[in-house]
């Protein structure tokens, strides 16, 4: 397809979709934007104009204005929530809901500022309130959304030999698809709750049972599956890489360790 042809295309595609935006956005914590430099006035002189960040931020409920920033074309702003990205008219009467590409340098910047947004989200988890399966030398770093009844995590689970031989780093996190108070957020509750948590999470993928005193595992489960709607997880395993991107369903070990090494699958 030539460039302009992909240029009309995106945005058709774009201003068919940017209705959405202010319905579908899910709520929580943007990475802040860079604050503009605030109007002047002199003695004398009119009121200064209204900041479009705020203008915007009114407009669309949920959104504040730290939400929001210049995008890389004039007039046209960039909103932030969670991982999902729009543009909005300084006005806020506008706004679009898609992908703004760079046709000269074929670069998708709205997957750019995902990947940014994040790494920066999953980067508040400390390690320490993470599963981690690491061989002794690991080369690469991914972190999986899991669900313990989830059969496809199951079957990336029952290869974490192979996954940690190809020098894979695996950092596991929650992510109960029933949701609250069903039978995979209690079994995760009592994974996280279990002396040997590592062991715990192998033998419950394994339909075993875990019986666990309670612990406050609630506040994790709930922290991470907060966490998981923020990333535009819909579904597990959901694989994150240490750049932000994201790789939705199971990869085998030697084809996740190929696109680790080489960006090809």
């Amino acid at each position: 397809m030539s460039p302009n042809r992909l240029a009309s295309f995106s945005v058709i595609a774009l201003l068919a979709g940017g209705v959405a935006f202010a319905q579908t956005l899910s709520s929580g914590p943007v990475t802040p934007a860079a604050a503009p430099i605030a109007p002047t006035t002199t003695k004398g002189s009119a009121a200064p104009a209204a900041d479009p960040r705020a203008t915007i931020a009114k407009k669309i409920d949920g959104i504040k204005p730290d939400d929001v920033r210049m995008s890389p074309v004039n007039g046209l702003y960039e909103i932030a929530r969670g991982s999902q990205i729009g543009y909005a008219s300084p006005d806020g009467k506008y706004v679009i809901l898609g992908d703004m590409i760079d046709i000269d340098s074929n670069a998708n910047l709205s997957e750019s500022r995902r990947r940014t947004i994040r790494e920066r989200l999953i980067e508040t988890v400390p390690e320490s309130e993470m599963i981690v399966f690491s061989p002794k030398d690991p080369k690469y770093t991914i972190t999986v959304f899991t669900d313990i009844d989830c059969g496809y995590c199951r079957r990336l689970h029952s290869q974490i030999a192979e996954y940690n031989r190809l020098g894979i780093r695996v950092r596991y996190l929650f992510f109960p698809r029933s949701g609250p108070n069903t039978d995979s957020w209690h079994k995760a509750e009592a994974v996280w709750c279990a002396q040997n948590r590592n062991d715990a999470l192998t033998r419950a993928k394994l339909g075993e049972v875990i019986k666990s005193a309670d612990c406050g595992a609630d506040n994790i489960v709930a922290r991470d599956y907060e966490l998981g709607h923020k990333l535009e997880v819909d579904g597990t395993p959901a694989i994150f890489l240490s750049t932000g991107e994201m790789l939705p369903g199971y990869s085998p070990p030697g084809q996740l360790a190929k696109y680790l090494k080489t960006g090809q699958m």
